[in-house]
């Protein structure tokens, strides 16, 4: 084995030790360390796939990971702002970032029940979510 290859095994085994809020943490150090935004990784296959209603019926069937964008707010900032804090375990001023820069990205790769739990919650309150 490789002493890089060992390196990144050894870095794997302390990533699967962490919490989840470690977790979150880490990825907020790597986005601000290399600047990393949400348009940045977004998933831009939709682009390129060929339009039509049966090839779209077949993704969404075996589609397994949604992006939750929250597209406005509404009446409520200051509830949404809670529900996306207690969501997303996000810090006060990244979930005001989120909201006052709708539409954006609220969470990537989340399964469909995620998708649909913070949709739900967060239309309870009065915003308005998408799911893609």
């Amino acid at each position: 084995m490789t002493e890089t290859k060992k390196t990144i095994d050894e870095l794997i085994d302390s990533i699967g030790s962490l919490t989840v809020t470690e977790l979150a943490e880490l990825v907020k150090a790597l986005k601000e360390k290399f600047n990393i935004t949400a348009q940045a990784y977004a998933p831009v296959a939709a682009a390129s796939a060929p339009s039509g209603a049966s090839t779209t019926t077949a993704q969404e069937e075996t589609k397994t990971d949604f992006v939750v964008t929250l597209v406005s707010v509404g009446d409520k900032k200051i509830q949404v702002l809670k529900e996306l804090r207690a969501l997303t375990n996000l810090g006060l001023k990244e979930a005001k970032d989120i909201i006052d820069k709708t539409p954006a990205v609220i969470k990537e790769d989340a399964s469909k029940e995620e998708a649909e739990k913070i949709k739900a919650k967060l239309e309870e309150v009065g915003a308005k979510v998408e799911i893609k």
